[in-house]
């Protein structure tokens, strides 16, 4: 586990979801050209929302005693049962662009965990989202 002291942008697949309320935003991210060391990006769109959210609510709902790169896969699954089966997504896009901020936290898992080798997570910014679309939502669960 590490931090993330540098911003991050590409264009890639994006998954845009809502998750007790919270919109997130997941993209991907390959680390060099040959696509070997492929990264999940995550981390809300919604204003106001800080990237810790995720954690929390990935403490909230995992095992008690899990440890960060367990609750990086809990992250990692969540996001890709929105794109997978489209669960409480917003939108899909093929070739979006989007931004990770610094400031945000970074695991790398022991084992590929859904196609992944990273997870890194921050603030994140996606392209051409209206404010409709990021606004958090009403839920009947708490994070």
């Amino acid at each position: 586990m590490s931090g993330n002291d540098e911003r991050l942008a590409g264009r890639s697949r994006v998954t845009v979801w809502a998750m007790f309320g919270t919109v997130f935003g997941y993209a991907t991210h390959h680390l060099d050209e040959r696509r070997i060391g492929d990264v999940a990006v995550i981390g809300p769109l919604s204003p106001g929302v800080a990237w810790p959210r995720l954690w929390q609510m990935a403490r909230t709902c995992g095992r008690p005693a899990a440890k960060d790169a367990e609750l990086a896969q809990w992250i990692l699954i969540q996001a890709t049962r929105a794109f997978v089966c489209g669960s409480d997504r917003i939108a899909q896009f093929q070739h979006q662009g989007w931004q990770l901020e610094p400031g945000g936290k970074r695991v790398r898992f022991e084992s590929t965990c859904a196609n992944r080798d990273h997870l890194w997570t921050g603030n994140l910014t996606v392209d051409g989202l209206s404010p409709d679309q990021v606004a958090e939502r009403s839920s009947r669960y708490g994070a």
